[in-house]
């Protein structure tokens, strides 16, 4: 039997990075157990990033850092919707994350806590990591001077950019379905398909949208662990996600569009079959009567008698049916 992992490396399968940053210094990996050690360092910056950690990867973390029970069991608790909760030693940011395939939309969890020296991201559902942020603060440690607001700005700022492409993998969807409307018209089944699709659009925007207001607080809102320096960045953080809003809303807005575009058509189309059906009932009417006429066999028909009778009836009844032929067409029933 194999031996069964000891808790710190269980811990250190859901460790990301655990990275201390110092100006002038290259970065410095801590191991996961010894976090609690370098959190006073008031010279440096440590980024831990986690990935589907378990609770009792959770409370070892608080634990070493300090954190309240109460901030310990939020953590640990799944969200559904953004929000913000600020406690004495740190402020807890989470943000909902969304990914598509094959058009299909699956949301996960950011949660971000902010405090002093020190920057946690835990990743929940979500295969989108951080790892070009930080290969970013590699490359430009003067952005470390900001403080770990300013990279959770950036972190935020980073979720946004995959919501664009979120989005951009729904649009291509959106414009298939329009095409499909306006060409050939619609069936049941791509009915069926644009109703899942404004579905799955409305789940994006019910995720996306709040997260412009919890940005927008932590711009306007004077909090402990954010310095006033840092307001802008997410004010224009706050300023992209409500343009996404607006991406999402009128790709829902154009599959409505559509689908009045379709309907129309296919009104217009039924207002053309129905015409051309009047039009050919009207025609045939007129040999439909004559026979009628003919067939009743009364003894007293003195047109019978006539030598060319037969033929008059036929031609009469041809040009009677080749008029009625040329006014429909002319006026576009046929």
């Amino acid at each position: 039997m194999a031996d069964m992992p000891t808790p710190d490396q269980a811990a250190a399968s859901c460790v990301v990075a655990s990275v201390l940053y110092r100006r002038g210094q290259p970065a410095q990996d801590v191991p996961f157990e010894e976090v609690g050690k370098h959190i006073a360092d008031d010279d440096g910056l440590l980024w831990i990033g986690l990935k589907e950690p378990s609770p009792e990867d959770i409370r070892n973390l608080g634990g070493q850092l300090g954190f309240p029970r109460r901030a310990i069991e939020e953590i640990i608790e799944p969200h559904r919707r953004p929000k913000i909760i600020e406690y004495d030693v740190l402020t807890l940011v989470v943000a909902i994350t969304v990914e598509v395939a094959h058009l299909r939309p699956s949301f996960g969890e950011t949660q971000i806590l902010v405090g002093h020296n020190f920057l946690i991201t835990i990743r929940r559902g979500t295969t989108q990591g951080h790892a070009e942020l930080r290969d970013h603060l590699h490359s430009s440690p003067e952005l470390l001077g900001r403080g770990s607001d300013y990279v959770a700005s950036a972190v935020l700022d980073l979720l946004v950019d995959h919501y664009v492409a979120a989005i951009n993998h729904m649009e291509k969807g959106v414009e298939t379905i329009e095409q499909q409307f306006l060409l050939r018209g619609f069936h049941p089944h791509d009915v069926r398909k644009m109703y899942k699709l404004r579905r799955d659009l409305l789940r994006m925007y019910t995720a996306i949208a709040p997260m412009a207001e919890i940005c927008r607080r932590l711009a306007r809102v004077d909090m402990k662990h954010f310095d006033p320096d840092s307001r802008a960045f997410f004010g224009e953080v706050a300023d992209r996600v409500t343009r996404v809003t607006e991406m999402v809303a009128s790709l829902r807005d154009a599959l409505a569009f559509a689908f009045e575009a379709g309907l129309m058509i296919g009104q217009a189309q039924q207002t053309d079959i129905t015409k051309k059906l009047a039009a050919w009932a009207a025609i045939l009417a007129v040999p439909t009567a004559v026979a009628g006429i003919y067939g009743m066999n009364f003894k007293d028909m003195p047109e019978l008698s006539l030598p060319y009778g037969y033929p008059l009836v036929l031609g009469a009844t041809f040009g009677v049916c080749c008029i009625l032929f040329w006014r429909f067409r002319k006026s576009g029933w046929l």
